[in-house]
Protein backbone atom coordinates (compact mmCIF):
# COMPACT_ATOMS: atom_id res chain seq x y z
CA UNK A 1 0.00 0.00 0.00
CA UNK A 2 1.18 3.27 -1.04
CA UNK A 3 1.58 6.23 2.12
CA UNK A 4 0.02 8.07 0.18
CA UNK A 5 -3.28 8.72 1.03
CA UNK A 6 -6.07 11.48 0.16
CA UNK A 7 -7.99 13.51 2.33
CA UNK A 8 -11.19 11.98 4.28
CA UNK A 9 -13.96 10.89 1.76
CA UNK A 10 -17.07 8.39 1.97
CA UNK A 11 -17.51 5.35 0.33
CA UNK A 12 -19.48 6.63 -2.29
CA UNK A 13 -17.05 9.40 -3.21
CA UNK A 14 -13.90 6.57 -3.27
CA UNK A 15 -16.16 4.51 -5.59
CA UNK A 16 -17.02 7.38 -7.78
CA UNK A 17 -13.17 7.95 -7.82
CA UNK A 18 -11.70 4.28 -8.59
CA UNK A 19 -14.43 4.63 -12.04
CA UNK A 20 -12.40 8.23 -13.14
CA UNK A 21 -9.03 6.03 -12.67
CA UNK A 22 -7.14 3.09 -14.48
CA UNK A 23 -5.32 2.52 -11.50
CA UNK A 24 -6.48 0.45 -8.44
CA UNK A 25 -6.74 1.90 -5.17
CA UNK A 26 -7.45 0.58 -1.81
CA UNK A 27 -10.77 2.54 0.31
CA UNK A 28 -9.79 2.62 4.37
CA UNK A 29 -11.92 4.38 6.74
CA UNK A 30 -11.88 7.56 4.53
CA UNK A 31 -8.95 7.26 3.04
CA UNK A 32 -8.42 6.21 -0.76
CA UNK A 33 -4.62 4.75 -1.08
CA UNK A 34 -2.62 4.41 -4.51
CA UNK A 35 -2.28 0.38 -4.95
CA UNK A 36 1.69 -0.91 -4.92
CA UNK A 37 2.91 -2.51 -7.58
CA UNK A 38 4.13 -6.41 -7.41
CA UNK A 39 7.34 -8.64 -8.03
CA UNK A 40 7.38 -11.06 -10.48
CA UNK A 41 7.57 -13.73 -7.91
CA UNK A 42 4.66 -12.28 -6.25
CA UNK A 43 2.42 -12.09 -9.58
CA UNK A 44 3.97 -16.24 -10.24
CA UNK A 45 2.53 -16.98 -6.66
CA UNK A 46 -1.20 -15.23 -7.09
CA UNK A 47 -1.32 -16.82 -10.56
CA UNK A 48 -0.12 -20.58 -9.12
CA UNK A 49 -2.84 -20.09 -6.35
CA UNK A 50 -5.73 -18.82 -8.56
CA UNK A 51 -5.14 -21.27 -11.17
CA UNK A 52 -4.51 -24.40 -9.17
CA UNK A 53 -7.71 -23.51 -7.34
CA UNK A 54 -9.47 -22.66 -10.07
CA UNK A 55 -9.35 -26.00 -11.60
CA UNK A 56 -9.75 -27.68 -8.33
CA UNK A 57 -13.14 -26.23 -7.49
CA UNK A 58 -14.76 -25.62 -10.79
CA UNK A 59 -18.10 -26.48 -10.24
CA UNK A 60 -18.05 -25.68 -6.53
CA UNK A 61 -16.38 -22.47 -5.90
CA UNK A 62 -15.68 -19.78 -7.60
CA UNK A 63 -11.94 -17.53 -7.91
CA UNK A 64 -11.60 -14.38 -8.15
CA UNK A 65 -7.55 -12.95 -8.51
CA UNK A 66 -6.32 -9.83 -7.39
CA UNK A 67 -8.80 -7.26 -9.97
CA UNK A 68 -11.62 -8.13 -7.74
CA UNK A 69 -12.55 -5.67 -5.52
CA UNK A 70 -13.63 -7.17 -2.18
CA UNK A 71 -15.68 -5.07 0.42
CA UNK A 72 -15.98 -5.50 3.93
CA UNK A 73 -19.59 -5.64 6.15
CA UNK A 74 -18.95 -2.00 7.73
CA UNK A 75 -18.16 -0.32 4.50
CA UNK A 76 -15.07 0.61 6.62
CA UNK A 77 -12.64 -1.30 3.61
CA UNK A 78 -12.80 -1.70 -0.01
CA UNK A 79 -9.97 -3.46 -1.31
CA UNK A 80 -8.24 -6.15 -3.70
CA UNK A 81 -7.11 -8.99 -2.09
CA UNK A 82 -4.57 -11.37 -4.27
CA UNK A 83 -7.37 -14.10 -4.22
CA UNK A 84 -10.61 -14.75 -2.55
CA UNK A 85 -12.90 -17.75 -3.03
CA UNK A 86 -16.65 -17.70 -3.08
CA UNK A 87 -18.56 -20.94 -1.93
CA UNK A 88 -21.87 -19.66 -1.51
CA UNK A 89 -23.93 -17.68 -4.11
CA UNK A 90 -22.02 -14.49 -4.74
CA UNK A 91 -23.43 -11.53 -3.14
CA UNK A 92 -21.90 -8.64 -5.49
CA UNK A 93 -22.12 -4.94 -4.24
CA UNK A 94 -23.17 -2.99 -7.87
CA UNK A 95 -21.76 0.54 -8.29
CA UNK A 96 -22.19 2.46 -12.03
CA UNK A 97 -21.09 -0.22 -13.75
CA UNK A 98 -18.60 -1.88 -11.19
CA UNK A 99 -18.43 -5.01 -8.90
CA UNK A 100 -17.34 -5.77 -5.79
CA UNK A 101 -17.37 -8.74 -3.90
CA UNK A 102 -19.17 -9.11 0.16
CA UNK A 103 -18.99 -12.93 0.72
CA UNK A 104 -16.05 -14.39 0.47
CA UNK A 105 -15.23 -17.47 2.04
CA UNK A 106 -11.15 -17.39 2.32
CA UNK A 107 -8.56 -14.62 1.08
CA UNK A 108 -5.18 -15.06 0.53
CA UNK A 109 -2.92 -12.29 0.31
CA UNK A 110 1.01 -12.63 -0.76
CA UNK A 111 3.28 -10.92 1.38
CA UNK A 112 5.61 -7.96 -0.56
CA UNK A 113 8.09 -5.73 1.95
CA UNK A 114 5.66 -2.77 1.67
CA UNK A 115 2.91 -4.28 2.71
CA UNK A 116 3.56 -6.98 5.02
CA UNK A 117 2.76 -5.06 7.93
CA UNK A 118 -0.30 -3.65 6.61
CA UNK A 119 -1.53 -6.82 5.31
CA UNK A 120 -0.78 -8.64 8.84
CA UNK A 121 -2.21 -5.85 11.42
CA UNK A 122 -4.92 -3.64 9.58
CA UNK A 123 -6.46 -5.49 6.13
CA UNK A 124 -6.63 -8.78 8.83
CA UNK A 125 -8.60 -6.27 11.25
CA UNK A 126 -10.67 -5.26 8.62
CA UNK A 127 -11.13 -8.46 7.23
CA UNK A 128 -12.93 -9.93 10.00
CA UNK A 129 -16.10 -7.69 9.86
CA UNK A 130 -16.99 -10.09 6.74
CA UNK A 131 -18.92 -13.04 8.52
CA UNK A 132 -18.41 -15.17 5.48
CA UNK A 133 -14.75 -15.37 5.78
CA UNK A 134 -13.56 -18.62 7.30
CA UNK A 135 -9.87 -18.61 6.38
CA UNK A 136 -7.34 -15.62 6.00
CA UNK A 137 -4.02 -17.28 4.25
CA UNK A 138 -0.64 -15.33 4.48
CA UNK A 139 1.85 -16.26 1.73
CA UNK A 140 5.45 -15.74 1.71
CA UNK A 141 7.04 -14.96 -1.44
CA UNK A 142 10.78 -14.87 -0.21
CA UNK A 143 10.41 -18.22 1.12
CA UNK A 144 8.38 -21.31 1.83
CA UNK A 145 6.25 -20.40 4.08
CA UNK A 146 2.37 -20.37 5.00
CA UNK A 147 0.33 -18.53 7.60
CA UNK A 148 -3.20 -20.00 7.86
CA UNK A 149 -5.80 -18.18 10.19
CA UNK A 150 -9.13 -20.09 10.77
CA UNK A 151 -12.01 -18.45 12.54
CA UNK A 152 -13.28 -20.70 15.23
CA UNK A 153 -17.01 -21.31 16.30
CA UNK A 154 -16.26 -18.98 18.95
CA UNK A 155 -15.24 -16.02 16.66
CA UNK A 156 -11.48 -16.22 17.70
CA UNK A 157 -8.72 -16.88 15.30
CA UNK A 158 -6.33 -19.67 15.42
CA UNK A 159 -2.79 -19.60 13.59
CA UNK A 160 -1.76 -22.72 11.60
CA UNK A 161 1.99 -22.01 10.62
CA UNK A 162 3.50 -23.99 7.73
CA UNK A 163 7.20 -23.99 6.05
CA UNK A 164 9.52 -26.39 3.67
CA UNK A 165 9.48 -26.98 0.11
CA UNK A 166 7.51 -30.25 0.74
CA UNK A 167 4.53 -28.83 2.78
CA UNK A 168 0.75 -28.79 1.84
CA UNK A 169 -1.61 -26.40 3.01
CA UNK A 170 -4.70 -27.94 3.18
CA UNK A 171 -7.92 -25.52 3.34
CA UNK A 172 -10.75 -27.36 5.02
CA UNK A 173 -13.30 -24.56 4.29
CA UNK A 174 -13.02 -25.13 0.51
CA UNK A 175 -12.31 -28.85 0.71
CA UNK A 176 -8.88 -28.10 -1.22
CA UNK A 177 -5.36 -28.17 -0.13
CA UNK A 178 -2.32 -26.69 -2.16
CA UNK A 179 1.04 -28.56 -2.44
CA UNK A 180 3.79 -25.84 -1.62
CA UNK A 181 5.62 -26.76 -5.14
CA UNK A 182 1.56 -25.84 -6.64
CA UNK A 183 2.27 -22.74 -4.87
CA UNK A 184 5.28 -21.49 -5.54
CA UNK A 185 5.78 -23.15 -9.18
CA UNK A 186 8.59 -20.96 -11.03
CA UNK A 187 9.03 -18.35 -7.77
CA UNK A 188 12.07 -18.19 -6.44
CA UNK A 189 12.22 -18.35 -2.25
CA UNK A 190 14.99 -19.84 -0.93
CA UNK A 191 14.79 -22.55 0.51
CA UNK A 192 14.52 -23.75 4.27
Amino acid sequence: MASHAYSFVTPEEYLEWEIKHEERYEYLQGNIYAMAGASISHDDIVMNISGTLFARLKGRCRVAASNTRVRTEGASMYTYPDVAVVCAERRIEKYKGTDTLLNPVIIFEVLSPSTEKYDRRVKFQMYREISSLQEYVLVAQDRFRVERFIRQPDGKWKEVVLEGADAVLRIPSISASLKFSEIYDGATPRKK
